[in-house]
């Protein structure tokens, strides 16, 4: 999924994810958590203000931002217990 990314300057010098809209929600960037550079893309592992985590890839060429994966930080509020079956 394509989104529209801003970065900032981080205390190093580099430019990272500061916040990003997805749909018609814009999210600020908490935290970058990890980092991967590579000559053709660029992966920024960031906490959101909304508590999610995603992964956002830049493709350095176009610099095109998009959403590779995200996990919420959300849990069931009842975990789904797996069928148990009676013997008769």
């Amino acid at each position: 999924m394509q989104v529209w990314v801003e970065t900032r300057q981080n205390a190093l010098g580099d430019r990272e994810p500061h916040r990003f809209r997805l749909g018609r929600r814009c999210l600020g960037v908490a935290a970058v958590l990890d980092r991967w550079l590579h000559p053709e893309h660029a992966y920024f592992k960031v906490q959101a203000s909304d508590g999610t985590t995603y992964i956002l890839r830049q493709d350095v060429a176009s610099g095109c931002w998009e959403v590779t994966l995200y996990e919420s930080g959300e849990r069931p509020a009842h975990p789904v217990a797996p069928e148990v079956k009676r013997r008769q």
